[in-house]
């Protein structure tokens, strides 16, 4: 049919019934017209390309963002369909020349509709991560499934306008659309695991987590899987169905962090020294800030030492500070154990030595 429109319009051009005048006008005119949306699209593309380097990202600079984003293709249709406007044509031209720009206008509109999706997903992305780190993980998918509605509604729109049964089309569709989900089940299956992860939002964009044997902060979810930064250094790419499957630690929003060790002083150690080291740990962790205390017991008579085993809670997400904290509390418990003269347990073995000739003990009699 496209091949019979353009033969049309190559037929219908030698007899245009127009006056010479009228050709001049028209020619004129569509010129014109074409050199000032020209220079109003080079305006437009030089203010929104100043605006997107200042960062602004108000509701007034969408108008020029469209208006450089107008294709080429779509000013010439305008001003070749307003210069024929001073032509006399015959009805079949005049039909043919308003499906030809019907048909440009509905693809620059996808294209407009597209611009505006990616605006409003900068816009939102800009305005929005610092107080939601959510929404930097949601509105990419969000914005790509509106791309795509968006372009399925053009293309069926300009088949329609073409001629085309788009109910018999869209029935094909749905038949052939049943093989391709089954030949393509992984990958829609990844997609829908996408949407879970952007609306039920187990973690965000920025989050450490850990997957099975995995660490590292997220740094991209898409459409089929998540990118993670490990600690080491190295990108991890899982499946975004692989992620709901799995028991996923997220320590982004962890508050505070509970800390569980154990200390082994020697067997030799008087009974006075080992009631006072609760107290003494309760004292070293309750002196440091971003702590709190929980408990300290002596736990366990284990093979070479006496353990205590001590908890208290790190009043913050960050890892370093722990460490920082853990770190004073060691130094700090060896200083006042060398002070008390408190020893540290450390494997060791006791080895009893007979002399020979050593009287032995007599064996037990039995009785009856």
């Amino acid at each position: 049919m496209n091949h019979l429109h353009l033969l049309h319009l190559l037929v219908l051009l030698p007899i245009v019934r127009s006056a010479p005048l009228d050709l001049l006008q028209g020619a004129l005119g569509a010129l014109v017209l074409l050199g000032v949306t020209l220079i109003a699209r080079r305006i437009a593309g030089h203010y929104a390309r100043r605006a997107h380097e200042a960062g602004r990202t108000d509701l007034m600079e969408l108008p020029f963002e469209l208006v450089s984003r107008t294709t080429g293709v779509f000013l010439v249709a305008v001003a070749v369909f307003t210069g024929l406007q001073l032509l006399h044509l015959p009805p079949r031209g005049r039909e043919l020349i308003d499906t030809t720009i019907t048909v440009i206008a509905f693809w620059q509109l996808g294209v407009w509709a597209s611009v505006a999706v990616n605006w409003w997903f900068e816009r939102s992305r800009r305005t929005r991560h610092a107080e939601d780190r959510a929404a930097t993980s949601s509105l990419a998918v969000i914005a790509f499934i509106a791309k795509a509605l968006v372009w399925v509604m053009i293309v069926l729109m300009t088949l329609e306008n073409l001629g085309v049964n788009i109910t018999t089309l869209v029935a094909g569709l749905g038949v052939g659309g049943v093989a391709v989900a089954l030949a393509l089940q992984n990958i829609l299956g990844d997609l829908f695991a996408s949407l879970s992860i952007t609306f039920d939002q187990p973690f965000f964009v920025g989050d450490s987590i850990s997957v099975d044997a995995f660490s590292g902060t997220v740094e991209h979810i898409g459409i089929k899987s998540t990118r993670l930064q490990s600690i080491s250094g190295e990108q991890i790419v899982i499946s975004n169905a692989d992620l709901l499957k799995s028991r996923l630690r997220n320590y982004g929003r962890m508050t505070e962090r509970r800390v569980l060790f154990t200390v082994g002083v020697t067997y030799e150690t008087p009974v006075e020294l080992l009631e006072q080291i609760p107290p003494l740990v309760r004292e070293i962790v309750q002196g440091i800030a971003d702590t709190r205390f929980d408990r300290c017991h002596f736990a366990n008579h284990s093979a070479a030492s006496l353990d205590f085993e001590i908890v208290y809670h790190v009043l913050t997400a960050d890892y370093t500070r722990h460490m920082d904290i853990q770190q004073q509390i060691h130094l700090k418990l060896h200083r006042e154990f060398a002070r008390r003269g408190i020893e540290f347990a450390y494997p060791t073995q006791r080895l009893l030595m007979e002399r020979a000739g050593a009287a032995r003990p007599p064996p037990p009699q039995e009785s009856g």
